[in-house]
């Protein structure tokens, strides 16, 4: 039920495509923002979201676990939302500032994914569940980061200032859709370049196979990623310096506001469109 009810909605939305009252340029009109999405389903009960809540260097002990948004929790649906060709192509003509395409994935992708949240809610309200969407509700926070947040500067910030309340690519996780990569995106089958959205519902669904157990199984640690920041923000012995993107992505957000991206390290990388083959020792 839950995958009819998003792709019809991702068929027949308008919001998929670039308006020509929203397009940055003639070039972007129409432009397709995501294809078919993928559906993973986890055990509102994992075990996994209890010791998101209890471990600082997961998820800097912020993480509401979906009991805590729900009561009745039964199941979290997690939906990738992976971004068309066109908007990864995009993207990868100039590797030091967020492209048209990319930029409109961002924002306007955004607002397709809120109305999804709230499409969803509707449907599955309609048919008796209670559900919550914590990327619209009103208990969701983000701590520190980007001027996006709201916050001023992000000088002697440290990763673990970091997070939010409730984090899409550790529950997409839970629910068998990928394992992070060294740029702390999510390398699903469908790639690592697009968004993430999902529902708690107390409807009941099987929960998905993890074929998988460590969290950077899936990265090979090829060190693309890194060679691709322009902000300087990944190495492979420490990983993303969240501070160096975030500050790179206040200056992206001065100088496109509303908009602001960058997503490098999701483009012209072996994991971008698929998980991806392990190296030969």
């Amino acid at each position: 039920m839950i995958e009819e009810l998003v792709m019809d909605f991702i068929q027949n939305s308008k919001r998929n495509y670039i308006s020509e009252a929203d397009a940055l340029d003639e070039s972007v009109v129409g432009l397709k923002l995501f294809d078919t999405p993928l559906i993973g389903y986890a055990d509102a009960g994992d075990e996994l979201f209890e010791r998101f809540k209890t471990d600082t260097k997961i998820t800097g002990g912020r993480f509401m676990p979906p009991k805590e948004w729900l009561h009745d929790a039964n199941t979290v649906v997690s939906i990738f939302m992976p971004y068309s060709r066109e908007i990864k192509s995009g993207n990868s003509r100039d590797m030091i500032t967020p492209s048209n395409e990319w930029l409109h994935a961002r924002y306007e992708g955004q607002k397709l994914i809120e109305e999804l949240s709230r499409f969803l809610i509707d449907e599955l309200t309609k048919r008796g569940y209670q559900c919550v969407a914590p990327d619209i509700d009103d208990r969701f926070k983000s701590f520190m980061g980007t001027g996006t947040s709201g916050t001023v500067g992000n000088k002697g910030l440290t990763n673990s200032d970091y997070g939010s309340n409730w984090s899409e690519r550790h529950v997409a996780f839970v629910a068998g859709l990928g394992t992070f990569g060294l740029s702390k995106g999510l390398i699903t089958k469908k790639g690592i370049a697009g968004r993430f959205t999902s529902i708690i519902t107390d409807l009941k669904h099987e929960p998905s196979h993890r074929d998988y157990q460590g969290i950077y199984e899936y990265c090979t640690m090829c060190g693309v990623c890194v060679k691709n920041c322009p902000a300087g923000a990944i190495t492979l012995e420490r990983g993303k310096d969240h501070t160096l993107c975030a500050d790179y992505l206040d200056g992206m957000l001065e100088t496109f506001y509303p908009r602001y991206g960058c997503g490098k390290c999701q483009v012209k990388v072996p994991c971008q469109d698929g998980i991806p083959k392990k190296r030969q020792k």
